[in-house]
């Protein structure tokens, strides 16, 4: 089996390409964007619900929802814009 010598340069080489693969994936999550649709799980996990409150909010009419062969979608979009709507805020003293 024949060994591979590996020099600083190689090293001092991956390193960059490793910092520049970081950057790239952070810089995708600091845009804050959402995928388009998401699915039942990610909801759960982005509202902080149980999957019988989830439930709740599509039977209600709350969160509007797709289904496709047997996989409910939501659109991300239409989520924020329910928080957005939805929000409360209490009357200050100015």
């Amino acid at each position: 089996m024949p060994a591979n010598i590996i020099t600083t340069d190689d090293l001092r080489e991956f390193k960059m390409e490793l910092l520049d693969d970081i950057k790239k994936l952070l810089s995708k999550k600091t845009t804050g964007k959402l995928k388009k649709y998401l699915k039942s799980a990610e909801v759960m996990d982005l509202l902080q619900v149980s999957p019988g409150t989830l439930q709740n909010l599509r039977i209600n009419g709350t969160l509007p929802y797709t289904k496709v062969g047997g996989i409910i979608y939501y659109d991300a979009e239409e989520i924020q814009n329910i928080m957005t709507t939805n929000r409360v805020q209490h009357g200050s003293n100015s």
